[in-house]
């Protein structure tokens, strides 16, 4: 698990965790699940782009203006409201035509229905933005520095097999045995929509 994915499901342990599957209609244990699976998919969006110098430096500027960590210190906020996260906004940028494929990927491997999914992800989107953002300021990470960061972060997704294969599969959608064009595709208009 990289550090992203641990720095949310610990913010999500117990009560919050509750309140997503209240919200959401699961059971906590789906909720949770859902979220090791959706952290990993948003996070790895995200590093595709930033591979690219535009993209690293669109993906510094969002997150230095609107997303600086805060949202993780009032959880129980956020979790009350989370639209005022606009999560459909960033799954829109970081996954595009292929969000209602990778929501329903979610659902089956979950066993949450679509809708339940694609709201899970609109609650985790502003999160892992959130997780990023406060790593950012934290280490005072450039764009360069940044893009780095979520490789890395990537790198240790694809060391966890059981996570990584599952979201391998929910990306690859061509099916062709590789994820970087699927990615490339989802997650080259980020920020420039």
């Amino acid at each position: 698990m990289n550090a992203i994915t641990q720095m949310i499901t610990q913010q999500l342990a117990g009560s919050a965790g509750r309140q997503i599957a209240t919200r959401l209609g699961v059971s906590e244990s789906t909720a949770n699940m859902a979220v090791q699976v959706a952290v990993p998919l948003v996070v790895a969006a995200l590093a595709r782009n930033a591979a690219k110098p535009e993209g690293s430096e669109q993906l510094h500027q969002a997150i230095a203006q609107d997303h600086d960590g805060s949202i993780l210190d009032n959880l129980s906020g956020y979790l009350q409201n989370p639209q005022q996260g606009n999560g459909a906004g960033i799954l829109g940028h970081v996954l595009g035509d292929q969000r209602a494929s990778v929501e329903n990927n979610v659902a089956q491997a979950t066993g949450m229905d679509q809708n339940s999914a694609g709201s899970l992800m609109e609650i985790v989107a502003p999160l892992v933005m959130g997780a990023i953002g406060k790593t950012q300021q934290q280490n005072g990470l450039d764009p360069s520095g940044l893009a780095g960061y979520l490789g890395r972060q990537q790198r240790e997704q694809a060391a966890a097999p059981g996570i990584m294969g599952m979201v391998s599969s929910m990306l690859d959608s061509n099916q062709d045995g590789s994820v970087t064009d699927d990615l490339a595709r989802m997650a080259g208009g980020l920020f420039n929509k």
